[in-house]
């Protein structure tokens, strides 16, 4: 099919791609709408219509170069910040209720994928990619989608799905704190101390609020992309050699295999271990959040070109309820264990919102409701949740695919 930038148009596609990230960045920083959007949609938007009017062709080497560089280098450069024994100090009560919540999203994931697997093919791709984003972020979705080989269609439904959900689901997190219901059954001592305080947050969007401008130098650019191409390539080894030597043919060797030979797993891992063990320099290195961030989103813009929007509107509903049966089982788990365990409503709210949309919504609504005390556990936690997502992920992924 003929398309006006041909596949062969290197350049050409490069700089779609580079100027929808940018653009999508932009909206979502500028406007309000841009931001419930949010750019990882809103770059999967603009090339789903670019490819639709055929301005972008559907397949193009382009493409592969994303999901074979792109993607594994976004991963290291998002965790740098990952340091486990921090996040642990700074924010312990936060994740315990944070990783209860967890827990939450892996038996939605099972029940959803037990009573839709009739109407899902392959569920196991899909329970994979919505088990790490609902532990994680995009990060995580990114990297089981292409762990599980999910076809481009897919994601892009399972995407516009998961952001209508999440949409609802963070009006419904917000809404909460100011039910009487819940006021009168769980315990919330900073909501009580914002209104005798009479704090009242006013900003810009909520991703302005989160990506505030940093200093950055020429060192910071070099060290996090050297560092990152280099536990990408150590990874890529490791993997492969546990994948060779790791046999597959029973359920628990299949696992295993799925486990110890995953590049994404590797990555996160070595990575983790590095930000922990050498947190004093990866401490200092700045930009990696944010080069990661905008690598992220060019590869929303791929997974949004072979796109049909007919295909769309036909699996995003059956796709849109997988999701919902997740994000709710999250959210009773949430309440059941914050209440057993005596949390208060803050922070499963909070903790809750961390495991759905990761650290800048959880960031944002702390930041939205006055909850000063919560900003940077919600951050920590949420940046914790990059690291244990490909772990929920590939685990799920692979029980299911078990059945």
């Amino acid at each position: 099919m003929a398309t006006l930038i041909g596949p062969d148009n290197v350049w050409a596609l490069w700089a779609v791609l580079a100027g929808i990230a940018a653009l999508s960045i932009l909206l979502e920083q500028k406007y309000e709408w841009g931001s419930k959007i949010t750019g990882c949609v809103l770059a999967l938007i603009f090339a789903m219509v670019l490819s639709n009017l055929r301005i972008i062709p559907l397949d193009a080497p382009t493409y592969d170069g994303v999901w074979d560089y792109v993607v594994p280098l976004s991963i290291p450069m998002l965790l740098f910040s990952a340091d486990i024994r921090k996040i642990w100090r700074e924010s312990g009560r936060l994740l315990v209720i944070f990783l209860l919540s967890g827990v939450g999203t892996i038996v939605g994931a099972f029940i959803a994928s037990l009573a839709l697997k009739t109407l899902i093919p392959d569920v196991f791709r899909v329970a994979a990619m919505m088990t790490g984003t609902y532990t994680g972020g995009s990060m995580n979705l990114v990297a089981m989608a292409d762990a599980f080989k999910t076809p481009g269609e897919v994601v892009t439904a399972s995407v516009i799905a998961d952001n209508l959900l999440m949409a609802i689901y963070f009006f419904v997190l917000i809404a909460i704190p100011t039910m009487n219901f819940f006021l009168k059954h769980y315990t919330h001592p900073i909501i009580d101390q914002v209104e005798i305080e009479g704090v009242q947050h006013e900003g810009t969007t909520r991703a302005a609020q989160y990506w505030v401008a940093k200093e950055v130098s020429l060192r910071d650019i070099a060290f996090v992309v050297a560092i990152a191409v280099a536990i990408v390539a150590v990874s890529n080894k490791i993997a492969g050699f546990f994948g060779s030597v790791i046999p597959t043919g029973g359920f628990a060797l299949n696992v295993l295999n799925g486990f110890l030979g995953n590049k994404y797993l590797i990555i996160t891992t070595v990575t983790a271990l590095a930000a922990t063990y050498f947190s004093d320099f990866f401490g200092t290195l700045a930009g990696a959040q944010e080069m990661g961030t905008f690598l992220i989103h060019i590869f929303f813009g791929v997974i949004g070109v072979p796109a049909s929007i007919s295909l769309i509107v036909a699996k995003s509903p059956i796709l849109l309820v997988f999701c919902a049966i997740i994000v709710f089982t999250n959210l009773i788990a949430t309440l059941v264990f914050g209440k057993l365990f005596k949390f208060s409503l803050e922070e499963m709210t909070v903790a809750a919102n961390a495991n759905i949309g990761g650290p800048t919504t959880a960031a944002a609504m702390a930041i939205a409701k006055g909850w000063n005390q919560l900003i940077i556990p919600a951050i920590l936690v949420g940046i914790f949740g990059y690291v244990i997502g490909n772990y929920y992920g590939i685990l799920v992924g692979n029980i299911i695919m078990g059945w």
